[in-house]
C-alpha cells in the first residue's frame, strides 16, 4: 500500500510540474483528489483492512494527499503569477515616448492689459470697484452732470434698454456709487475697470463694446499736481519709464478742468515717426478734476473736497502697446492672432 501511494504522489507531482494552463492544473486536481480519484480508491480499501493497520495507512492517504494540495497550491501562484507578468508585459506604457501635446489657453491681450492697470494703481493704494453694466439713467447721466436735456449727451450714442434704464456707456457710474457710498466716511481713492457700450458703428478703430478703466480720488487736498502726477507715473509704467507727457486743454462735462493727456512716442522717442504722425506725442486717455456739480450730486462740499478722475480706453492702450492696428483683431477669438501676446 505504501509503494502504491508513493507511486501515485510521484506521478501527480511530475505532471504539475509540467502544467502552465490553469485549466489542466483544475483537471489534475480532480485526477488526484476528486471523487473518483484513486486516493478515494484507497479510502474505500481502507475498511477492508485489519483494525490495526487503519489508522497507519489512513495517515499515509492523508499525508500524500497534503503533499498534492501543496503542490497544486504553488503552480497555481506560479501561473496567477505568470499571468499578471504577462498582463502587464501586454499594458506597460514606453514612458520615454513623446507624450500628446495639448495647447494650453492664455489671458486675452484685454484682460492683460486692464490687469497691467489695475497693478500700477494697487501700488498706488487704490482699491478696485466694480458695478452693473445694466445702469441707470441717473447714475450713467444726470449725477455726472448731464441732465436730460444736455447737449453733451449726443458725444455718446446709447443702447437704452428703457426710458431710464440703459447699457453703461462708461464705468463712470461706478465713481459716483462709490462717492455715495463713501461720502460723510473716508477720502475715495478707487479705480473702475468693465465693459461698456455705445451705439456705434464696428470699423478699424471703434466698437460697439469696449473696455475703460477709471481712476478717482477725492478728498479734502487733491489738486490738479497730484493728477499731473499720477499720470506720468502711469504712463512710465505702460510705456517705459523714459517716457514723458503733457496734457493739452479738452472738455469733459464732469471734469473742470479736463485734459486731454499724450506721452513722448516711444518708438522715435519724439523725434516724429508714423506711428506719432511726426508728432513725437501719442494721446493716451482724458482726464480732469472733478466737476463741483458732480461733488454737489453725490453730497460732498465743494469748498472742502476736491478729485481728479483719469480715463483709460483699454483697447486703445493694448493697441498702442502691442502695434494692433485694427481693434476687431482683439474679439475674433483667433488663437494665431492671440498667441502673439
Amino acid at each position: 500500500m505504501q509503494e502504491k501511494i508513493n507511486l501515485l504522489v510521484k506521478k501527480a507531482i511530475e505532471e504539475l510540474n509540467h502544467t502552465k494552463d490553469m485549466n489542466e492544473l483544475m483537471l489534475l486536481k480532480s485526477k488526484f483528489l476528486g471523487k473518483k480519484s484513486e486516493f478515494n480508491q484507497f479510502m474505500q480499501e481502507i475498511k477492508n483492512l485489519p483494525n490495526e493497520e487503519k489508522p497507519k495507512v489512513g495517515q499515509m492517504v492523508n499525508l500524500a494527499k497534503n503533499e498534492i494540495s501543496q503542490k497544486i497550491n504553488e503552480v497555481k501562484r506560479q501561473i496567477e503569477e505568470e499571468q499578471i507578468l504577462n498582463q502587464l508585459k501586454k499594458e506597460t506604457i514606453d514612458i520615454s515616448l513623446p507624450g500628446k501635446k495639448f495647447p494650453l489657453g492664455k489671458k486675452h491681450v484685454i484682460t492683460q492689459t486692464i490687469e497691467e492697470i489695475e497693478d500700477i494703481f494697487i501700488g498706488l493704494g487704490y482699491e478696485i470697484k466694480e458695478g452693473p453694466e445694466q445702469e441707470q439713467d441717473l447714475y450713467n447721466f444726470e449725477m455726472l452732470n448731464l441732465p436730460k436735456d444736455h447737449p453733451a449727451r449726443d458725444m455718446q450714442d446709447s443702447l437704452y434698454i428703457s426710458e431710464d434704464t440703459l447699457l453703461r456707456t462708461h464705468t463712470s457710474p461706478v465713481q459716483v456709487r462709490t462717492l455715495l457710498e463713501y461720502v460723510g466716511k473716508k477720502p475715495v481713492k478707487i479705480i473702475a475697470p468693465g465693459r461698456v457700450y455705445r451705439k456705434d458703428d464696428d470699423d478699424q478703430t471703434h466698437s460697439h463694446q469696449f473696455h475703460q478703466v477709471e481712476a478717482l480720488v477725492v478728498d479734502k487736498k487733491t489738486s490738479l499736481s497730484d493728477l499731473k502726477g499720477t499720470l506720468l507715473i502711469a504712463a512710465q509704467k505702460l510705456f517705459g519709464s523714459e517716457r514723458q507727457i503733457r496734457l493739452r486743454p479738452s472738455y469733459f462735462p464732469f471734469t473742470e478742468p479736463s485734459v486731454e493727456v499724450d506721452v513722448s512716442c516711444y518708438v522715435c522717442s519724439g523725434k516724429g515717426c508714423s506711428m506719432c504722425k511726426e508728432t513725437g506725442w501719442i494721446e493716451i486717455l482724458g482726464a480732469g478734476m472733478v466737476n463741483n456739480n458732480v461733488l454737489k450730486a453725490a453730497g460732498y462740499d465743494p469748498d472742502l473736497y476736491q478729485g481728479f478722475a483719469i480715463g483709460f480706453g483699454v483697447e486703445r492702450i493694448a493697441m498702442l502697446k502691442l502695434g494692433i492696428d485694427d481693434i476687431r483683431n482683439l474679439y475674433t477669438n483667433d488663437l494665431r492672432f492671440n498667441s502673439q501676446f
